[in-house]
């Protein structure tokens, strides 16, 4: 007997959908123009125009995931690797890390690096990050006037340094990864948005500026690995671990995986954990009632004493400030995928070798996930009230398989500055401030000068 295929039935199945393309592309540019111009304004119109829509940036085309469920599938999709615009461009910084490498050599990096951020091992550098929480406190006079990005950057450079690769000659080589950094993160958000290689090897003073940064930090981190080698002394640093690391067939990690994972770290370690306090110390100069609910706790808990990792758990208030901070001024603000395979999106049909990309910023402020989602409000994080946001709608330091190795350590570090510095200070706008958000690789306060007045 022939079955007849039930046409009704295959008439009725709906095809993956093709997403919609946004408006208002430029002929040869494309919307890479609105994403130099207003790339944080843009991307979060991009939300009304769906749950994902293809933007051009030049002749290629690129997709935009807007929700946090078709976020979260992306993440999970075994077919949508790390790559795209954000990680083409960082691998001239990072290499082939622990961030930017895929599949068995990712899981093969993270299982190696992994015991450099166990509970033990993060409370014995928590006691570096005291000391420097302090020390910074400690420099500032009544009345001074501060530029609070550079200074936490220099704070956050140092602790990485003696926390996790106990550098000698410390000072020295802070400075050089500091300024270092700097540059290089000036040069790169460019050619994230215009990937136009052959322009950016032309023989320009950007161009130099950049090259020389860049190869300064590099030689940096390889003298650290050089010192290291030839030192006797025992440590027991992410250093230490990483020289001693082995995979599963006996084999260490060879010298350019160890200087990626360190230009990583270092990376994340201080651009991002400077750009997260100075944008928390800014958002409590606009809510002194926040700021006097935050020095109330630390201060009912310490009674004066020097905040310790140990406080962590009993100073829910400064934890919550940091997180809203987090959720409304993020410090990595796109993220990139690149499918190595054809594969589906929720309802929409992707290509193979397509480049997408999402935005934590545009995500973490959408109505559709938080209520007064442009409000600083550091309550919503209470047990209470934090049940109500869509879990994916808020991932500061990632989720899954790639989520942030040393989570524990930033956040960490993140609330014994804020707590050492807020109890100890009261900062107020100096005149010469400019908070315009400040659009590189990273976000951050362009110009934020505080004034110091002690508590």
């Amino acid at each position: 007997m022939t079955i007849e295929p039930n046409r009704a039935s295959a008439a009725s199945v709906q095809l993956p959908a093709v997403p919609p393309q946004a408006v208002g592309g430029l002929p040869v540019l494309g919307h890479a123009w609105k994403l130099m111009r207003d790339p944080l304004g843009f991307l979060t119109e991009l939300r009304d125009h769906g749950d994902l829509v293809r933007i051009k940036l030049g002749p290629k085309s690129v997709y935009v995931a807007t929700a946090p469920e078709l976020v979260g599938s992306l993440l999970k999709n075994p077919d949508c690797v790390v790559g795209g615009p954000l990680w083409d461009t960082l691998e001239v910084l990072l290499g082939k890390g622990v961030a930017t490498s895929n599949g068995q050599l990712h899981r093969r990096q993270r299982r190696m690096i992994q015991p450099a951020f166990t509970p033990e091992r993060i409370a014995n550098y928590a006691t570096v990050m005291e000391e420097e929480a302090q020390a910074t406190a400690a420099r500032w006079q009544p009345g001074t006037v501060i530029d609070i990005s550079s200074e936490l950057f220099n704070t956050a450079v140092r602790i990485v340094a003696r926390s996790l690769l106990e550098v000698d000659s410390l000072g020295e080589k802070a400075d050089l990864i500091g300024q270092a950094l700097h540059t290089v993160f000036e040069g790169l958000y460019r050619r994230m948005i215009l990937s136009a290689g052959a322009l950016y090897r032309l023989p320009t003073p950007a161009n130099r500026r950049f090259d020389r940064a860049l190869a300064a930090l590099h030689e940096v981190v390889d003298e650290i690995v050089t010192e290291r080698r030839s030192s006797r002394q025992q440590r027991a640093d992410l250093l230490a671990v990483l020289l001693a690391a082995t995979d599963e067939h006996g084999n260490p990690l060879k010298d350019r995986e160890i200087h990626d994972h360190i230009v990583s770290l270092v990376v994340a370690g201080a651009e991002n954990v400077a750009s997260t306090i100075a944008w928390t110390l800014h958002l409590l100069t606009e809510h002194p009632e926040q700021e006097r609910r935050l020095v109330d706790e630390v201060n009912l808990l310490t009674s004066g004493r020097p905040v310790t990792f140990a406080d962590l758990g009993q100073l829910p208030h400064t934890r919550n400030v940091i997180t809203e901070a987090m959720r409304l001024r993020p410090a990595a603000w796109i993220f990139t995928r690149r499918t190595a395979a054809a594969t589906t999106l929720g309802p929409f049909r992707i290509p193979p070798h397509t480049d997408i990309a999402y935005s934590p910023y545009a995500m973490q402020r959408d109505p559709r996930s938080f209520d007064q989602p442009l409000m600083f409000d550091p309550d919503r994080w209470t047990s209470g009230r934090a049940a109500a946001v869509p879990k994916l709608a808020m991932m500061p330091f990632g989720t899954g398989n790639r989520q942030c190795p040393g989570d524990h350590f930033a956040l960490a570090e993140l609330v014994i500055i804020l707590a050492t510095v807020t109890a100890r200070w009261r900062l107020l706008p100096a005149p010469g401030t400019d908070t315009t958000t400040q659009i590189g690789i990273t976000l951050h306060p362009k110009r934020l000068l505080l004034r110091t007045e002690p508590r």
